[in-house]
């Protein structure tokens, strides 16, 4: 018996140990592949892309104060990490705000008119060439800002969990050696110190018990 648990605590803690050298080399690989594909994609901040000067221009732009706003800051700024692209990403989503007039995608008409507040009975939109209404720009504004702001924030998500990851693999790691070292001493084994311990417990509580009457 004694044999057994030490060898199935020792292969719990090789197993343990495995699991966690794979959770630590499978997410720093995930970061290193977000923060190379951004660094490939050469996404530089504006000059905007401050508190200060973001907060200046929605106020310029007359948005609504729900709007939030964002805290960080990235102007000037090679985006080459998931924070970063995060960062990016807000601001992206302020400027859509100021093309559209503070306006989201939901509540945009269909269709563009020549009053510039849009419609969406096709039969009063503006007419192009072939005579079919003309689609709201504003709305193509809006969905190319969400298809970019989506892959960016998917970018600090991945990196989040490749952090997770590695997390994880040390926990792991460091409770697969915690077995071994307890299979090992003899802690986990029939008559270890463990056990030992237990029985000692038991028989002083069975000594200092009151006789039943």
């Amino acid at each position: 018996m004694k044999k057994v648990l030490e060898f199935g605590g020792v292969a719990a803690g090789i197993v343990l140990i495995a699991f966690g050298v794979a959770a630590i080399v499978l997410g720093v690989n995930g970061r290193s592949t977000v923060q190379t594909n951004l660094k490939q994609q050469q996404i530089v901040g504006t000059p905007d892309m401050t508190p200060s000067g973001i907060a200046a221009e929605a106020k310029a732009a007359n948005l609504p104060a729900s709007i939030p706003l964002p805290t960080c800051s990235i102007a000037n700024k090679a985006v080459t990490t998931g924070a970063q692209a995060r960062c990016f990403a807000q601001y992206m989503q302020i400027h859509a705000y100021e093309a559209t007039g503070g306006v989201p995608y939901s509540q945009m008409p269909e269709y563009a008119t020549a009053n510039g507040k849009g419609t969406n009975d096709a039969s009063q939109a503006l007419k192009g060439p072939t005579g079919q209404p003309v689609q709201n720009a504003s709305r193509d504004v809006w969905v190319t800002e969400t298809a970019l702001t989506g892959a960016l924030n998917m970018a600090y998500m991945a990196e989040q969990l490749g952090a997770f990851g590695i997390v994880v693999g040390i926990a792991l790691l460091l409770s697969g050696v915690g077995f071994i070292i307890l299979a090992l001493g003899g802690a986990l084994s029939a008559g270890g110190w463990l056990f030992v311990r237990s029985e000692k417990k038991a028989a002083a509580a069975k000594t200092t018990a009151p006789a039943a009457s």
